[in-house]
């Protein structure tokens, strides 16, 4: 059996995948109707004289509800999906079984890696895609070069923080702490971001493609730099944890 195929089995039959799915199809399925009976709900929760007016629901809140809870609940079980699979010395005796049985810490990474951040990758795609559908039906249509570019950039952005997993479970001895150091990195990224311009280079502005982009009035070349930064990130921080991986001692 090889590396990768056990992976996927392990993915399968603990049920990580079903997790993932579940968490972002619910996330796609709620963003929709909650965008468009909101303004209702805050209306019609005015007590006494007060009243209270909310703009009416635009389709572009049906996808940008599904990003921000996506970024939010779904990068939080995302992060302990890959870790629980990163975590390659949390269980000793497995790592030394396969440690003494595979040349390089790169052959054990990649396949975990690439299994575990495509899956995540696959059911935010899918929850965009329930999220986009929803919005069609229950509020306005979209636009749809701008849906498909703010997805990808989403997907572009999961890679960079299972990469940031990956090097953080390299040198740390379990899931759980892995994945805590990982998601206080990526929230450090995101409350940094709101500085300034700084933002516009760093990985966590990737985040807001997906509204900006569905409305149809931004531009996808003011992500760019934020994408040639996160994918150079991602590579280094791959690079990173098979260097400490291989240096790091049974």
């Amino acid at each position: 059996m090889t590396l990768w195929r056990l992976e996927w089995i392990r993915l399968v039959r603990t049920r990580r995948l079903v997790g993932l799915m579940a968490v972002y199809v619910f996330l796609g399925l709620m963003a929709p109707p909650l965008a468009r009976y909101l303004p209702d709900i805050i209306s019609s929760s005015a007590t006494g004289d007060m009243t209270i007016v909310a703009p009416p629901a635009r389709p572009v809140d049906g996808v940008s509800g599904y990003a921000s809870n996506a970024a939010q609940i779904g990068l939080l079980v995302f992060v302990f999906v890959v870790a629980a699979a990163l975590a390659l010395d949390a269980q000793r005796e497995m790592a030394v079984f396969l440690r003494t049985r595979v040349p390089s810490y790169r052959d054990l990474l990649l396949p975990r890696y690439i299994t575990a951040v495509g899956a995540g990758a696959v059911c935010f795609v899918l929850g965009a895609l329930v999220a986009w559908c929803g919005t069609i039906a229950w509020i306005g249509t979209l636009d749809v070069a701008g849906v498909v570019t703010g997805t990808a950039l989403g997907v572009v952005y999961l890679a960079f923080v299972g990469a940031l997993t990956a090097a953080f479970a390299s040198r740390l001895d379990g899931a759980v702490i892995t994945a805590v150091s990982t998601l206080g990195v990526a929230l450090a990224l995101g409350i940094v971001g709101a500085i300034g311009h700084i933002g516009q280079w760093l990985p966590s502005n990737l985040l807001s493609a997906m509204g900006s982009l569905a409305a149809g009035g931004g531009d996808p070349m003011s992500y760019g730099r934020s994408v040639v930064v996160t994918i150079v990130a991602t590579l280094a921080l791959l690079a990173l944890a098979v260097r400490l991986g291989n240096r790091r001692e049974l």
